[in-house]
């Protein structure tokens, strides 16, 4: 199913458009707010929920691994892969939802991160994470 590219925010841009799973996953929209965090966004569609309708688990998990691996990025090159990803699933999103997510970098070191984040939709928690980040070089 494929989506409008129109962001849900005004001055978002789609993360990583060349990312072959992401594109069909999201599209994940981001911003960098005035306070240097990034923010990403998602607009609830019905291919992002399960059969009851409510916002798949799957669709959080990989929007807040995307955000953890973009905060510890040092440089727009650098890369990164998740060695853990812990997650708690608190409350649910439905079609229709804006679903946002943002992290905290906790540690970075010289090839291992360590980040927090959560995703929220209308001021409710949906899920809690927290990853460890090895760092792969940068990207050619």
């Amino acid at each position: 199913m494929s989506e409008p590219e129109i962001p849900p925010l005004p001055g978002y841009t789609i993360y990583d458009p060349h990312d072959p799973f992401e594109s069909k996953a999201g599209p994940f929209w981001w911003s960098r707010l005035e306070d240097g965090s990034d923010h990403f966004v998602v607009l609830a569609a019905e291919h992002h929920c399960n059969t009851q309708g409510i916002v798949h688990g799957g669709l959080m998990m990989t929007m807040i691994d995307l955000v953890l691996v973009a905060i510890a990025k040092a440089e727009p090159k650098d890369r990164f892969v998740t060695v853990s990803l812990n997650s708690e699933f608190i409350s649910s999103g439905r079609k229709g939802d804006l679903i946002e997510a943002h992290g905290t970098l906790t540690r970075r070191g010289r090839s291992l991160a360590f980040a927090q984040g959560k995703v929220t939709s209308g001021g409710r928690i949906l899920l809690t994470a927290s990853a460890v980040l090895k760092s792969i070089g940068p990207a050619a």
